[in-house]
C-alpha cells in the first residue's frame, strides 16, 4: 500500500482528502504545517507528498527545498487555490512532480498521483537562491494575479500566452481598474525577456514638459532643474520591456519622438549629441478610443499602427460574471494576508450583493471594497454591514436586511447536495455561489461528512 502525506492547513479539507484517498487504497496522513510535515518525513516512510502552496508557518516551496537538501527525493504534487504559471515553473524546477489547482478535481488528482508514483525520481535542478527571498517572491506572485475562469477571460489569456513569447508590440485596451498593468507584467514574465527589466510609466501622471526626460533621460544642466544626469526609461529597460499606461495622454511632440525611437531603436538624451542603441519591447495600454483620437488629430496614425501589432481587449468585471466571486475570494485572501486576519468568506446576503452589483470601478474598486470590509469584519464572514454604502444604495439594500438566516442557509446547502448527488461543483451552481464559498460554508455548519465526491 502506497503512503501519502497531505500538508494542508485547512483541517476540514485535509480530512476530506485523507478520507477520500484512503477509500482509493492509499495509506494517508494529514498534517497542517511544514514543521509537522518535516517531523513526519524524518520518522515515517512516505511515497508521495501532496502539499498546499500557502501554509501557516512557511510554504510548499520551502518544504520542497528542505526535502531536496535532505536528499528526500520523493514525488511532491503542489496544490494552490490560484494556479500560477511562475509558481508552477519554480516548483517543478525544484523537483516537484506536478501542480494542481484547488479545489482539486478527483479524477485529475488520481491520474497525477499515479503518474508521479510510477516515474523515476530525478535529481532536481540546483538553483542557487536565498530561500526566504525566493519564497517571498513566489508567495507575492500567487497572491497578486488571478486569470479567472469565464470564457471571455480564458480567451484573453489564451491570446496573451500566444503573443507573450514573440517580440510584437502589444496594445492593451480596457477600462480603468481592469488590471491592464498586471496583464502587461504577465506578458513580460512569459516572454523571452523575463528576468530583464520591466519599466512601467503612467503617461497620464507625467507633466508634458518632463515626458521626454522620463523616456530618454537628460544631461545635467540641459534645462532648468536638471541638477544631475538622468537615465531614461528606454535605457533603464534595455533588454527588457517598457509598459506605457494611458498612452493617449502623450503630447503630439512626444509621440513623434517615441515613434522615431521605436523605428530606429536609438535614443538621444536631452542635452546630448550622442545616440544610444536600445533593445526594448513596448507594451502600451489605454482606456480611450485611439482611432477616434486619430480622427480628432490628437494621436498619430503611424504611431498607432506601430504600437498596435497585437491588441488585447480586457473585459469589464461585469462582463465576466462567473469570475466575480473568484476575485472576491482572491482579494479576501490578499486582505487577510496584508491585515493579518482570518476571515473565512462572505455570508449569503453579501455573496448575492457582490454578484448583483455592476462594479463600475472594476477590479480596483472590488479590491478596495473587500480590503475595507475585511478590516471592519468582526465575525468569521463578511456581511453587508461591512460593504460600502455605494453598493448597498445602488441595489436598494440596507445593512440590516437579511436574505437567509443560518438555519435556512444550512437547509438549502443540504438540499442542493442531495439534489446533485453530493457533487459540490453542481451544488455550488444551484446555490449561486462558487465552490470555495461552498467549502467554507460546509466548514462553518460542520457538514464535513457531506464532502465525499
Amino acid at each position: 500500500m502506497k503512503s501519502i502525506l497531505i500538508v494542508e492547513d485547512d483541517i476540514t479539507y485535509g480530512v476530506i482528502l485523507k478520507t477520500w484517498l484512503g477509500k482509493k487504497g492509499f495509506e494517508v496522513t494529514s498534517v497542517s504545517n511544514v514543521g509537522r510535515a518535516k517531523k513526519h518525513l524524518e520518522s515515517t516512510h512516505t511515497d508521495l507528498v501532496l502539499s498546499d502552496l500557502r501554509l501557516p508557518d512557511t510554504d510548499g516551496i520551502s518544504l520542497l527545498e528542505w526535502m531536496n537538501s535532505r536528499g528526500q527525493l520523493l514525488p511532491l504534487i503542489m496544490m494552490t487555490g490560484y494556479a500560477d504559471i511562475q509558481t508552477a515553473v519554480q516548483s517543478i524546477k525544484l523537483g516537484a512532480k506536478d501542480y494542481i489547482a484547488k479545489p482539486v478535481n478527483p479524477d485529475e488528482l488520481l491520474k497525477k498521483i499515479a503518474e508521479a508514483l510510477k516515474k523515476p525520481i530525478e535529481v532536481p535542478l540546483q538553483i542557487p537562491h536565498e530561500p526566504s527571498t525566493e519564497n517571498k517572491e513566489v508567495k507575492c506572485s500567487s497572491l497578486n494575479f488571478l486569470e479567472g475562469e469565464s470564457d471571455i477571460a480564458k480567451q484573453l489569456y489564451s491570446y496573451m500566452r500566444l503573443v507573450a513569447p514573440t517580440n510584437m508590440s502589444v496594445l492593451i485596451i480596457g477600462a480603468s481598474g481592469t488590471g491592464k498593468e498586471l496583464v502587461a507584467h504577465q506578458i513580460h514574465e512569459q516572454s523571452k525577456r523575463a528576468g530583464r527589466p520591466f519599466i512601467a510609466i503612467d503617461c497620464g501622471a507625467i507633466p508634458r514638459e518632463l515626458a521626454a526626460s522620463e523616456f530618454f533621460g537628460h544631461l545635467k544642466g540641459s534645462f532648468t532643474g536638471a541638477l544631475t544626469d538622468k537615465t531614461g526609461a528606454f535605457v533603464a529597460a534595455n533588454g527588457g520591456t517598457i509598459f506605457l499606461d494611458e498612452i493617449g495622454n502623450l503630447s503630439y511632440e512626444i509621440q513623434v519622438q517615441l515613434l522615431r525611437a521605436l523605428q530606429e531603436r536609438k535614443i538621444k538624451p536631452i542635452g546630448s549629441n550622442k545616440e544610444t542603441e536600445v533593445d526594448i519591447r513596448l507594451i502600451t495600454a489605454t482606456n480611450e478610443n485611439l482611432e477616434a483620437a486619430i480622427e480628432r488629430g490628437t494621436f498619430r496614425e503611424d504611431l498607432y499602427h506601430r504600437l498596435n501589432e497585437f491588441t488585447l481587449k480586457i473585459p469589464d468585471l461585469k462582463e465576466r460574471h462567473e469570475d466575480i466571486l473568484l476575485f472576491a475570494n482572491f482579494f479576501l485572501d490578499q486582505a487577510n494576508h496584508e491585515l493579518d486576519k482570518k476571515i473565512i468568506g462572505f455570508d449569503a446576503e453579501t455573496t448575492s450583493t457582490l454578484l448583483a452589483y455592476h462594479w463600475p470601478g472594476n477590479l480596483r474598486q472590488m479590491k478596495n471594497i473587500i480590503k475595507r470590509a475585511t478590516l471592519l469584519a468582526q465575525g468569521n464572514f463578511i456581511t453587508c454591514a461591512e460593504l460600502d454604502s455605494e453598493i448597498l444604495d445602488s441595489l436598494g439594500q440596507s445593512t440590516g436586511q437579511t436574505l437567509h438566516n443560518e438555519e435556512n442557509e444550512r437547509a438549502q446547502i443540504l438540499k442542493a447536495l442531495q439534489q446533485t448527488g453530493n457533487n459540490k461543483s453542481k451544488a455550488a451552481i444551484l446555490l449561486g455561489i462558487d465552490r470555495k464559498t461552498l467549502y467554507n460554508k460546509l466548514k462553518l455548519y460542520n457538514l464535513g461528512s457531506y464532502f465525499s465526491e
